[in-house]
């Protein structure tokens, strides 16, 4: 603030640090944290790589593509992005999405070419929408998946990922759409004898070897050691000549700017790809920044996560990549390989770029079913049995949501999937604002205020006052069922001459309750009994007010406290607290 109270402006370089966070994070960079975030750099590498081709081929393109990602979508986060460490990639959870988005556009057996301008163009259109979000400040979608539909959903991605690795990972191939054919696809080429022996001993065995290492010895690069053994068992014990698919030379070089070209026709299909993928990846992004935030002291910036997956994401569809995700998994091994800043990420695309410029052959005898096994493995990770049992315990209703938003992937796909998952999170919280806990209030002996009779059943009352609460604000959709519940109360007999509203958690009231407040007020007043507010909050007072509600309801019946209006009654009736020996719970 300067002397004469006028705030100065911010310059041109302080507003360029704040929309590009690196050049933030570089100004303060440590010397001492060169070394480790080197190291981890290198350690992250031998992950990205394998991970990369597997999830490249899981979303139906070919395994060089998935190294394209990985490199751009590191540089444009380290720019764009706020956390430190977090490290975005291919994911598993989205392959199946951009597979469902692209494949259906590209003929069977089609161009791969046309796959890939596709895929990229998809990794644009998710680019823009996040940037778009950013800008307009739209952090809080995050929260349109609720987290049992959440575990629903990712637990019938699984096992759509699983079943459609298995023919991979078994060595034979399954046309089929959907997973119930895929299922049987799988079925019949195991029982038809489809099942390439050197094939299935590898996948099965690398699976194997992932999950044990993993689960003993969590510090070794599990996947690494897999790739190391499995590219050694092809050299020495001739794994092509026993009918095992491998990689082969990844094409040489990096990959020009390019901007896809596709027909206009392909624009819906992909935008409704996009927009799926956009939320799925924003709400996983958010969930993995929190978690690494806490433990690194930082805030989590919404609004800027979305800007820096959106400029990874563009930087990625413009070079001939797809849509990416952050990774918790990838995160977690920068994070104990000693991550400081996001110079890992960095480190991680420079070495990865060497690798395709001078080594293009370096994984020409990986095994097609061990990228499989990375895949498999992967989604494993995504299954959340626990979690899903624990609703069942917790909340019966959620745990519901939970299968359904299961089936719906399951049965529907994955891109209905994440409609139907975000549709049942909406509709769980109207269900809840519909139908919102209701109750009558009592006095009981040794508490201060008033208390729920369903949880003190033996609670006094005053003879011709009723105390109801109504725990949700009061619109269109539940006005009916408010009316219908207050006008119960005042069928009990003998019917009550005041009826106060409880009304703390009422914290709207639109037009269509007021009009339905209006002729209750009417209805009661009608029979003798009084509609009486308590502890409505400021803001909903002035719209009744507004709303012209006051002709009917008596402002003299409006109090600050349940405690005012129980006097108010007391002084005008002398009515004395008696125990309750009727129901009058609505």
């Amino acid at each position: 603030m300067s002397r004469d109270g006028v705030r100065p402006r911010p310059t041109a370089a302080a507003a360029v640090r704040r929309a590009v966070p690196g050049l933030r994070a570089l100004s303060s960079y440590r010397r001492e944290w060169l070394a480790k975030d080197l190291i981890a750099g290198a350690v992250l590498t031998t992950l990205l790589v394998p991970q990369g081709m597997a999830y490249a081929e899981l979303a139906g393109l070919p395994p060089i593509t998935g190294l394209y990602t990985s490199i751009l979508c590191l540089l444009g986060y380290a720019a764009f992005g706020p956390s430190r460490i977090l490290v975005l990639g291919p994911d598993s959870s989205l392959g199946p999405m951009i597979a469902a988005t692209v494949l259906p556009l590209v003929a069977a057996g089609g161009d791969p070419g046309r796959a890939v301008a596709l895929a990229s163009m998809l990794a644009l259109m998710v680019g823009g929408i996040m940037i778009l979000a950013s800008v307009a400040k739209l952090g809080f979608v995050a929260d349109l998946i609720s987290k049992p539909t959440m575990i629903g959903y990712m637990n019938g991605l699984a096992l759509t990922i699983l079943i459609g690795q298995l023919p991979k990972l078994l060595g034979f191939r399954v046309e089929a759409e959907g997973l119930v054919e895929e299922a049987v696809g799988v079925v019949r080429g195991v029982t038809g004898g489809a099942v390439v022996p050197a094939a299935a001993a590898v996948g099965c065995l690398g699976v194997a070897l992932v999950l044990v290492l993993q689960r003993r010895m969590p510090k070794v690069p599990a996947v690494l050691v897999m790739v190391v053994l499995a590219i050694a068992a092809t050299t020495f014990l001739d794994l092509a000549e026993h009918g095992v698919d491998t990689v082969g030379v990844l094409p040489e070089g990096f990959p020009p700017l390019t901007i896809p070209h596709i027909r206009l026709s392909d624009l819906g299909l992909l935008l409704a790809g996009a927009l799926g993928i956009a939320l799925v990846s924003l709400a996983d992004t958010i969930s993995t920044a929190s978690v690494f935030a806490a433990r690194t002291g930082q805030e989590v910036q919404g609004n800027q996560e979305m800007a820096g997956i959106g400029a990874a994401n563009l930087a990625a569809g413009l070079f001939q990549g797809f849509p990416v995700s952050t990774s918790g998994s990838r995160t977690a091994v920068a994070e104990r390989a000693g991550a400081k800043t996001q110079l890992t990420g960095l480190v991680g695309a420079a070495l990865i770029t060497l690798m395709i410029v001078m080594l293009p052959g370096l994984f020409r005898d990986l095994p097609q079913p061990v990228l499989a096994a990375v895949v498999i493995t992967a989604s494993l990770s995504l299954i959340d049995v626990p979690g899903t049992a624990r609703l069942w315990r917790q909340r019966r209703m959620e745990c519901l949501l939970s299968v359904a938003a299961f089936l719906g992937v399951a049965l529907l796909g994955v891109l209905p999937g994440i409609a139907i998952a975000v549709g049942l999170s909406i509709l769980n919280v109207f269900r809840r604002a519909w139908w919102p806990y209701e109750t009558v209030l009592g006095r009981v002996a040794g508490l201060e205020g008033f208390h729920d009779i369903h949880s003190h059943p033996g609670a006094d009352h005053l003879p011709g006052l009723v105390l109801y609460r109504f725990d949700a604000p009061l619109f269109f959709a539940n006005a009916r069922t408010f009316r219908d519940a207050v006008l119960k109360l005042a069928r009990s007999d003998p019917p009550p001459a005041w009826i106060v509203i409880a009304a703390e958690p009422v914290t709207d009231v639109d037009t269509t309750a007021s009009d339905i407040l209006e002729e209750l007020d009417e209805t009661l007043n009608a029979g003798g009994t009084s509609l009486v507010f308590a502890e409505l909050k400021d803001p909903v007072r002035r719209k009744i007010e507004r709303y012209g509600l006051t002709r009917t309801i008596d402002p003299g019946l409006m109090f600050p406290t349940v405690e005012a209006a129980v006097a108010a009654f007391r002084a005008r009736t002398g009515a004395q607290w008696t125990s309750t020996d009727r129901d009058t719970r609505p």
